[in-house]
């Protein structure tokens, strides 16, 4: 593939990794302010997402999940559990492992911040067709890069 010729330097804008990174700061902005009102940071929202999404996890697993570090997320683990959002339990199996799950509180929480995704779509300007198109190769591209 020839995207780039002649070993010329790449202008800001025809970075991809720029765009990738401008773009999602613009997404956290637009979301700042539904997630203020919910009290949320986004990693934080990004938490609830996730384990709305399945019933438990494990700590290392939701990290995966996130790719966020275990030195990142035990804190943000911490807060929500605090806020009565979470709740950890070590495994009876083994105690090394730590379970993560919603309470009713954070099921609730996660609800109230459930419109966010629709305000992206609607703000993006983009055919349902495009959406879907933009979403596979993003996560394309992230599958690809991480491997």
């Amino acid at each position: 593939m020839e995207i780039f010729k002649d070993n010329q330097p790449i202008p800001l804008n025809d970075h991809l990794c720029f765009s990738l990174y401008a773009t999602s700061r613009a997404i956290q902005k637009l979301y700042h302010t539904g997630l203020s009102e919910c009290k949320l940071t986004y990693p934080q929202y990004l938490v609830l997402v996730a384990l709305s999404e399945h019933d438990e996890l494990t700590v290392k697993k939701l990290g995966a999940l996130l790719s966020l570090d275990s030195g990142t997320l035990t804190p943000l683990l911490k807060r929500l559990e605090n806020e009565g959002l979470v709740v950890r339990n070590r495994s009876k199996d083994d105690e090394r492992v730590v379970n993560v799950k919603l309470t009713e509180a954070g099921h609730q929480k996660r609800k109230a911040a459930n419109n966010l995704p629709e305000v992206l779509v609607q703000k993006s300007g983009l055919s349902e067709e495009e959406w879907f198109q933009l979403e596979n190769l993003s996560n394309k591209l992230f599958k690809n890069i991480t491997e």
